[in-house]
């Protein structure tokens, strides 16, 4: 039995998987993962995402924690590309969903891991996490962190019963920086969670006085008072 494991476990770290990410907390992630998985190569250059630069990788799997890309056709077709999206799928697919939610007051979702496919986020489930959306964004990363970790573990272990979707699905677009100015006659708990669901390292929510635009970069709600940190452009 030990040895079988043994080989088990060879066979697992013998492999070579490609992870596509660019921002801090995905590379964070890449960089636990890499701890454990000594042929994980990090891909963070769109333009480098090609049929041919991947064949000359040959991985196991890609895996997308977090990425703004079209993902080329011909890689979804020749390889199993893993999408880790921060929904319960089929709710809410498309961009920004961490945004589209918070803004809909919701502060429980789940992580969900799925194959990708030729529509948007539609490819058959392979795993679910949950995830709470309350605190900061960072403190979101975090739990998203912890939940890709766990996920990518099982998946590269075979530890997944793959299905398809189930439900009403749902679409939003991703958000764009001219859809972050905050709006003042909205109330004090949408106004907290836009500035927060939109920190670092997204577009700030903001306001114009004047020539000048004000950043805001952080918020905290505490005793129906709202406390804000910002910076003036």
């Amino acid at each position: 039995m030990k040895q079988h494991k043994s080989i088990l476990c060879a066979f697992y770290y013998s492999m070579t998987f490609l992870f596509c990410a660019y921002r801090h907390w995905a590379i964070d992630l890449y960089k636990l993962l890499s701890k454990r998985y000594k042929n994980m190569v990090l891909l963070n250059d769109p333009k480098k995402l090609t049929l041919n630069h991947v064949k000359k990788i040959n991985p196991k799997f890609i895996f997308f924690p977090d990425w703004s890309w079209i993902v080329p056709q011909t890689i979804i077709e020749n390889y199993k590309c893993v999408c880790f999206h921060e929904s319960d799928l089929p709710k809410f697919r498309g961009g920004s969903p961490i945004q589209n939610q918070i803004i809909r007051r919701i502060k429980k979702t789940k992580t969900s891991a799925f194959f990708m496919n030729n529509k948007i986020d539609s490819g058959n489930i392979l795993l679910k996490k949950h995830l709470s959306l309350e605190g900061t964004m960072d403190e979101i990363f975090q739990r998203m962190i912890k939940n890709d970790y766990e996920m990518t573990v099982n998946i590269i272990k075979g530890n997944y019963k793959m299905r398809k979707q189930k439900g009403h699905a749902t679409y939003y677009k991703r958000r764009k920086p001219k859809e972050s100015e905050l709006n003042l006659n909205k109330s004090k708990e949408y106004t907290y969670n836009f500035i927060r669901m939109l920190s670092d390292p997204y577009p700030n929510a903001f306001i114009k006085i004047g020539k000048h635009k004000i950043l805001f970069k952080a918020a905290k709600l505490e005793n129906n008072r709202l406390y804000v940190e910002g910076e003036i452009e």
